[in-house]
């Protein structure tokens, strides 16, 4: 047995796993029916299935990285002024710990620590919900470093990698447009509706994804005004780095659910497979 099966004895051999990067949007995609849900549900249907899923979220920000490493995750929710409905909503997916020693174990470019009390938020479960419905798949989440630039989220990512080739499927869960301090609470369900800026943003980031220019994606900062509107904090645009550093050389990258909404917000999602 090598190293890696040492560490994580359940995590067998596969076919390389695709990548995934969900514009998750609103809370309420975890029980409404739109196309932006039929589109998660329609790609599930589309890759093989996952022995586990890592899951790097835009809602769980820390000082230092963290993986999830219980057996039981709790649902956590972390929102507010949503329907009964939703607060009632449990994801029971277990944990995999086997998994969280071998993320540990893989990334050398930072401290990898265990956390056993947090549980999954809904950048990971409301998504992950409506694509596995049975909750059957162990699901893990790893943090987002506060103190890593842009680049350094892209080269933690890269050590990840192999873990494609054991079943896992890696999900980055955020929102590459994502200004809410600019949404058009009015057409708040307008599909389709997007600021000038936010379309320029849109389109450009569209490009870099599909020319494999993830240099000018990492260097978003400098990239003009429509992408500091659309970007004012990274937590929804990191996750994006992390699926993008995963790209192999023959890997094929497909945009979905490629929509505005409410002004200042884009639901593009990203699949990238062998």
């Amino acid at each position: 047995m090598n190293e890696f099966g040492r560490i994580s004895p359940s995590l067998t051999n596969t076919e390389k796993m695709p990548v995934l990067f969900l514009g998750h949007g609103s809370p309420m995609n975890a029980i409404d029916e739109n196309e932006f849900v039929a589109g998660f549900r329609k790609v599930a249907g589309e890759i093989p299935h996952p022995a586990a899923i890592l899951c790097v979220s835009a809602h769980w920000e820390t000082r230092g990285t963290y993986v999830t490493a219980m057996e039981k995750p709790r649902t956590i929710h972390d929102f507010g002024g949503f329907p009964q409905e939703l607060y009632e909503v449990q994801y029971p997916a277990s944990g995999n710990p086997e998994l969280a020693k071998a993320t540990q174990h893989l990334v050398t470019a930072t401290t990898i620590n265990m956390d056993d009390k947090r549980g999954l938020d809904h950048g990971a479960w409301s998504v992950i919900r409506q694509m596995y419905p049975k909750a059957d798949i162990p699901v893990v989440q790893l943090s987002l470093n506060r103190n890593m630039a842009a680049g350094d989220h892209y080269q933690l990512a890269k050590e990840l990698s192999v873990l494609r080739e054991k079943g896992v499927l890696i999900i980055g869960s955020g929102n590459i447009v994502h200004n809410l301090g600019m949404v058009d609470w009015r057409n708040m369900n307008k599909v389709g509706h997007a600021y000038d800026w936010a379309t320029v943003a849109r389109e450009k980031i569209n490009k870099f994804i599909l020319n494999d220019d993830h240099q000018s994606l990492i260097n978003y900062r400098n990239q003009g005004i429509e992408f500091g509107l659309s970007i004012p904090t990274p937590e929804h645009y990191l996750p994006l780095l992390y699926v993008l550093a995963l790209k192999g050389k023959n890997d094929t990258v497909q945009l979905f659910n490629d929509k505005a909404l409410a002004g200042s917000l884009t639901m593009t999602s990203v699949k990238i497979s062998s």
